[in-house]
């Protein structure tokens, strides 16, 4: 649906990424669990990265 989402929140991992109990306890609070890919981003530069792709996406729904 075209339906822009109240709010978002992002959860970005630490360097060296989340351990299979973070995200299991994200899982468990509501968070849904998605990956940037194979690729490897800094902590700095993945919040920007995420910011970025939800962008494009609310913006491509947003008719």
């Amino acid at each position: 649906d075209n339906q822009l989402p109240e709010s978002i929140v992002i959860m970005t991992g630490p360097e060296g990424g989340w351990t299979n109990v973070e995200v299991e306890a994200a899982i468990a609070t509501g968070f849904q669990a998605v990956s940037l890919g194979k690729r490897i981003l800094r902590a700095v530069t993945a919040p920007l990265v995420a910011l970025s792709l939800v962008a494009a996406v609310l913006e491509k729904r947003k008719v």
